[in-house]
């Protein structure tokens, strides 16, 4: 997804909640700015269900909230607000918010042409502020490559890339899983997602 600009307007946080509400698609507000999100592709989409589904299957009963692309992270210490394609907060203090959660522990953003340096950089920036985060992962939509961006003991960010062959291991919901699963049967020619 990407953030277009839409309305010059300077929104409150409890402004943008209602505007939002009466609106037929998402909006992030970043700034004080609403940014209308822009759809993705087939692949876009399948990659970003497997990945919620995968991640709620694993956790099964344990007391955690897995998001997808319609679930609101408040940027810790700001009033901006973002929808990833997917998230997990084991938190409880996102247990008693309805709109939005702030500490997720696992963000995913599923990468296109126009997507890519906005989640590689500034969106990744505003995340890193949240110190509950762990795992940022940044998923390809038109080859099978994975980026993760893994915080250690030490507060540093390392960066993994994944590709055919390679086994994803999330340290935040202690997750490992073969690439392949998130791109079996998904067609990856360039032609396939020229639309995104």
């Amino acid at each position: 997804m990407i953030a277009v600009r839409d309305n010059y307007h300077a929104f409150t946080p409890e402004e943008y909640f209602l505007w939002e509400e009466q609106q037929l698609e998402k909006y992030e507000l970043i700034d004080s700015q609403v940014y209308a999100m822009g759809g993705g592709s087939v692949n876009h989409g399948r990659i970003a269900i497997r990945l919620t589904g995968l991640f709620d299957a694993h956790l099964g009963d344990r007391n955690c909230i897995t998001g997808n692309s319609d679930v609101r992270i408040n940027i810790l210490g700001t009033n901006d607000y973002t929808y990833p394609n997917a998230s997990v907060s084991c938190d409880d203090r996102d247990k008693i918010t309805s709109q939005y959660i702030t500490y997720p522990c696992l963000i995913v953003e599923v990468l296109s042409d126009r997507t890519e340096a906005y989640d590689r950089g500034q969106k990744f920036r505003r995340y890193r502020q949240n110190p509950m985060l762990i795992d940022y992962l940044l998923v390809s939509s038109t080859s099978i490559a994975v980026d993760l961006y893994q915080k250690n003991e030490a507060g540093d960010w390392l960066i993994f890339n994944y590709q055919a062959g390679d086994t994803i291991a999330l340290k935040s919901i202690d997750l490992h899983f073969p690439i392949e699963q998130i791109y079996r049967g998904l067609n990856l020619t360039p032609a396939a997602d020229s639309q995104e």
